[in-house]
């Protein structure tokens, strides 16, 4: 638990990474899954919404995203060299989340009390995606794979039922009158866990029609950008409480549809790319990814929250292994920089979750959602070691 986190030099960027995956699996490994594994799950096997910067969990309300997205993190523990009690902490977690948010129709309510008890029963696309990613981790670690399946089939289904628009689409929620990317960006998530995972060639036609989905009806005419928000027919609803264009969804975005081309015929790399492009150029403030921008991708909101800087990093890594361009191993090895300067608290395993445009960071409670964040990215990081070491070949002497 004694961990340091020191911010990485600026060096040459195959270096940088190298000394950041060693920092960001130690801090990782020795404090963080310790310390939420600790401090983070109540007597009960429930997951906290925050802990706060002494190192004590608060008593909040719980919205079902945690929970889900907390069981997918640990569910990557041992895959990153953690191993202490994954399996227990993976279904009594999992046993808390469907004892307390899932209704009689099958759905999941949105948010229940510190104590369990239900607080907002509206059923929401966005964590019925963070059920099914959940129930994949599940599966992952606890075995019986056809059997949470059949359970993510089921939930699937009604998804499809409750949600769907008719067209391919879905609504955020079931009497929504309007469209949102970001659940879409989460079930596209999910269906390419289990099409890795599952048996059933649905989650394939899934991650195919998702896809189809961004690309044809959340891409902004002229810059290509993919906004938030969007009326039944696909026309951009300008809403500055929700943000117009997001950089770290880009990058986030960028992420999936790499991920989705072997299963998707149009041209998602170049598509990446462009993505990658624009919130590198237009996103970035003093080194950091920002919350959002206008329509014409002026800065709408210059503030830095932490999880945007991951999936930069993720974006970064993968389209540096997909296209070996040197830039996007410098945009990967800055990234990773960036995310030392969150993670330097007090109480070592926790994180800051804002930067100001001053430099200065909040000292505000570390919200459990964001580790799925943190660990998706890091995983990133290791995978892309492991690649490099795999397909590298030895230099002549």
């Amino acid at each position: 638990m004694s961990a340091r986190v020191i911010p990485a030099a600026v060096d040459e960027p195959r270096t940088t990474l190298s000394r950041c995956r060693e920092q960001l699996l130690r801090w990782l490994i020795e404090c963080a899954y310790p310390r939420w594994a600790a401090h983070g799950i109540d007597a009960s096997g429930g997951f906290v919404e925050a802990i706060a910067q002494d190192g004590t969990s608060l008593a909040r309300p719980r919205r079902a995203r945690v929970h889900p997205r907390q069981v997918y993190a640990f569910a990557l523990a041992p895959r990153l060299g953690w191993h202490r009690d994954v399996p227990v902490i993976i279904e009594r977690g999992w046993h808390w989340f469907e004892q307390r948010y899932r209704r009689k129709d099958g759905l999941y309510r949105a948010m229940v009390a510190d104590d369990g008890t239900a607080v907002e029963e509206r059923a929401l696309l966005y964590d019925q995606a963070f059920a099914l990613l959940g129930l994949e981790g599940c599966a992952r670690v606890l075995g019986s794979a056809r059997d949470f399946e059949a359970r993510a089939l089921e939930l699937r289904a009604l998804i499809e039922e409750r949600f769907a628009t008719g067209d391919g689409a879905f609504r955020p929620s079931k009497d929504a009158t309007h469209l949102e990317s970001n659940p879409h960006m989460h079930l596209l998530e999910a269906c390419l866990a289990w099409s890795q995972a599952g048996e059933d060639t649905g989650w394939s036609h899934w991650v195919r029609r998702l896809v189809s989905v961004v690309l044809e009806r959340f891409r902004r005419a002229g810059t290509g950008a993919i906004g938030e928000r969007f009326d039944l027919d696909g026309r951009a609803i300008s809403d500055p409480g929700h943000g117009l264009i997001e950089p770290g969804h880009q990058f986030e975005w960028a992420w999936l549809l790499m991920r989705s081309r072997t299963l998707h015929g149009g041209p998602l790399l170049a598509t990446a790319g462009h993505l990658c492009a624009l919130a590198e150029q237009r996103g970035l403030r003093n080194g950091l990814v920002v919350n959002a921008l206008h329509d014409d991708l002026r800065v709408h909101d210059a503030n830095a929250r932490l999880w945007p800087q991951t999936e930069r990093l993720k974006a970064a890594l993968l389209l540096a292994r997909l296209t070996q361009d040197p830039l996007h191993e410098a945009h990967a090895a800055a990234a990773a920089s960036s995310l030392l300067r969150y993670l330097a608290t007090p109480v070592p395993g926790l994180w800051f979750d804002v930067c100001l445009p001053s430099g200065t960071l909040l000292h505000a409670p570390a919200t459990a959602s964001t580790l799925y964040h943190l660990v998706g990215a890091i995983a990133e990081l290791k995978l892309s070691s492991s690649e490099h070491e795999r397909t590298a070949t030895p230099r002549p002497t």
